[in-house]
């Protein structure tokens, strides 16, 4: 028998204990089952996936779920990061417990069990030091954070301070508006392209803009500057006027569509209402699980 451990937040331990772990996690074909770690003589290499997987959202703290399984038990083992090329590989828990064994560094391999495991075959439940692991990626201590929009995760606790202590040249954080509009002021008038591309880069990246104050920059002569004025709101200019730092939201216009169905709320003489154009524009369109 081959012995593994699954890591899961506490609170789904009284749950394992009655019916056993559920094929909630998806291998890399598509197919339902669990994640799991060969059970190895060192403490911090059998629980090194505790602070990833704690990292991530979900319920505050995480049990050891030993679980044995038959040698010839089908599962797949490889790297987390493993190429498609590669992939991880079909084989046996007993072999897959070898295979992570003989390695010379272990650390982000990872073995998939493509089923359920019953209450029979968890072994034991344990408690699990909050601390052991690695966060991000093995060797990840001593290097410098990315904090460029693919890399950074939203939300995440300290993303804020490490984004000002560390801003990307691209992806900011934004200066505040002030700043940008003293920029635009400075650039003179026309202004420099270049300059006034810039700028309004930053305003792109921040949720709202003064449409008022830059609404002057729509008749610039050069064309980009009137596409970088554009995109900074991809959702319209209904919902640029929303976000405008004047106040209150413009009433719309509307020029075609059908009636809509729910009366108008506005005071007043009343009017046929009608949807937005389909041509206005539309609102702009995320690791889970645990081993």
């Amino acid at each position: 028998m081959a012995m593994f451990v699954h890591l899961t937040p506490t609170a789904n331990a009284a749950r394992i204990r009655r019916s056993g772990i559920r094929a909630v996690s998806h291998g890399r074909d598509g197919s339902r089952g669990l994640f799991c770690f060969p059970v190895l003589p060192s403490y911090t290499l059998t629980h090194q996936w505790l602070r990833e997987l704690a990292r991530h959202g979900g319920p505050r703290g995480l049990v050891a779920v030993h679980i044995r399984l038959p040698d010839d038990e089908p599962v797949t083992v490889g790297r987390y990061n493993d190429r498609p090329a590669q992939g991880p590989t079909a084989t046996t828990a007993g072999d897959a417990v070898r295979r992570v064994a003989a390695l010379d560094d272990p650390r982000g391999w990872e073995v998939f069990v493509p089923r359920a495991v019953t209450k029979r075959e968890v072994h034991r439940l344990r408690a699990v030091k909050q601390v052991t692991g690695w966060r991000y990626f093995p060797d990840s201590n001593g290097r410098t954070p990315c904090t460029c929009f693919g890399c950074r995760v939203r939300g995440e606790y300290g993303s804020q301070r490490l984004r000002e202590r560390r801003p990307h040249p691209l992806d900011g954080p934004a200066p505040a508006t002030p700043v940008l509009l003293r920029q635009i002021a400075a650039s003179g008038d026309p202004g420099d392209p270049a300059k006034l591309r810039e700028t309004l880069h930053w305003f792109g990246l921040r949720r709202r803009g003064p449409v008022d104050r830059l609404t002057h920059l729509a008749g610039h002569p050069d064309p980009q500057v009137r596409v970088a004025l554009v995109k900074q709101w991809p959702a319209g200019p209904h919902r640029a006027s929303r976000n405008s730092s004047t106040g209150s939201p413009r009433t719309r216009t509307p020029t075609s569509g059908r009636p809509s169905s729910s009366p108008s709320r506005s005071s007043g003489p009343a009017r046929t209402p009608t949807a937005r154009p389909a041509d206005a524009g539309a609102g702009p369109p995320v690791v889970s699980g645990g081993l």
